[in-house]
């Protein structure tokens, strides 16, 4: 894989120079039908692709509704994966607007590339970015960082330390736990080589006290091939069920699956992470819970390829996943998908395709899934 070595100019004027650039470019929002066959209550818009030029990489994408009606996303760009000249950018499509302003460098490193944004704002009103910086040349020599804002991510702290230990990463947004506590899912990757992670990978969960201000980590989750990248819910009190992407390489396997885990004290112990009934193709999974209790998964529904992108309803707390549909199919790459359910109760994914240089957004309605016609049999 090409790496690019950090220019001297990167070091300089660059992302004051990148954010003239952006501002002068002609945005594209433009809604596309899916490659095949989804139907007219789910739409698909195409947000960034390669006409913004932040860097032909744009992945991955995460985003929040702020409380003004706001959406915020954030991704990483640059030349690459594992460029040295990447950024997290920060893009805002106001309440009642059909375009996303020029994206923005929010976060950067003159010495390190970074990755991972994800940005999510509290009940308190403070919207946090958290990001990663990768100090040597494999994701595994990773820390994580975070900024705040409390203006609706107008404007941004100071960059600071989340986590010191090598090969810790952040990929899905933290949620609210039923005793007002934070938990935000992070991983810690091992391995170090571009095209696997080791079997030792796992999940845990760091658990922020608004009232202390205080970090504590949970125990983490461990399975036979490893696991990265958790997305949780609080089923119930105490009760928290996360959906963890398995570890391994690319190569064709007939055992790539999802890797479950649940927590019966609120996110401080973890069963040990088991294979379930959705396969991965070495991906990310988003899992969210809807307001009025049902629980929604969106994966890749295949052991070896980022397609199709597909989502999965439970009514019964997590017992099974009967309502079932494609947000979008067919030849390509639909990955990383990061969800949320916004005021007007409808659910809206952001993720990333053509090779991960286009960011797109899927809106619908949970009766879209749940309707005639998608519930699958057992």
């Amino acid at each position: 894989m090409t790496r690019l070595c950090l220019r001297p100019s990167w070091l300089g004027s660059t992302f004051l120079n990148l954010s003239l650039w952006v501002f002068t470019i002609t945005m594209v929002f433009s809604a596309e039908p899916t490659p095949r066959s989804a139907a007219s209550e789910v739409q698909i818009e195409r947000i960034f692709g390669p006409e913004i030029k932040t860097g032909s990489y744009k992945h991955p994408a995460c985003f929040d509704q702020l409380t003004n009606g706001d959406l915020y996303m954030v991704y990483y760009g640059g030349e690459g994966e594992y460029a040295t000249n990447t950024a997290v950018f920060g893009s805002r499509l106001r309440r009642g607007s059909k375009q996303w302003s020029p994206p923005v460098p929010l976060a950067h490193h003159p010495l390190y590339s970074v990755g991972n944004g994800v940005v999510w704002q509290a009940p308190n009103g403070w919207v946090w970015l958290f990001y990663v910086t990768r100090h040597g040349q494999t994701w595994s020599t990773s820390r994580i960082m975070g900024k705040i804002s409390k203006d609706q991510a107008k404007t941004w702290s100071d960059a600071f330390m989340v986590t010191h230990e090598e090969g810790t990463m952040v990929r899905g947004h933290p949620i609210v736990l039923h005793t007002g506590e934070y938990l935000l899912p992070i991983y810690h990757e091992t391995g170090h080589d571009t095209e696997f992670t080791g079997p030792d990978t796992t999940s845990l969960f760091l658990r922020f006290d608004p009232k202390t201000k205080g970090w504590t980590e949970s125990k983490r989750i461990r399975s036979s091939r490893g696991n990265e990248q958790p997305a949780v819910v609080e089923v119930a009190p105490d009760f928290l069920v996360a959906y963890c992407r398995r570890s391994g390489n690319y190569e064709p396997t007939k055992e790539g699956y999802l890797i479950r885990s649940e927590s019966r004290d609120g996110g401080r112990t973890w069963s040990e992470g088991v294979n379930c009934e959705f396969p991965n193709p070495n991906s990310a999974v988003e899992f969210i819970k809807l307001r009025n209790g049902h629980l929604a998964l969106i994966y890749n529904d295949s052991m070896n390829d980022r397609t199709p992108l597909s989502v999965a309803i439970s009514t019964d707390q997590g017992k099974s996943f009967p309502y079932r549909r494609n947000i979008m199919d067919g030849a390509g790459d639909f990955a990383y998908p990061t969800a949320i359910q916004t005021l007007d109760d409808r659910i809206q994914v952001l993720f990333t395709s053509d090779e991960r240089t286009v960011i797109k957004r899927a809106i619908f309605k949970e009766s879209w899934v749940t309707g005639s016609g998608s519930k699958t049999p057992h």
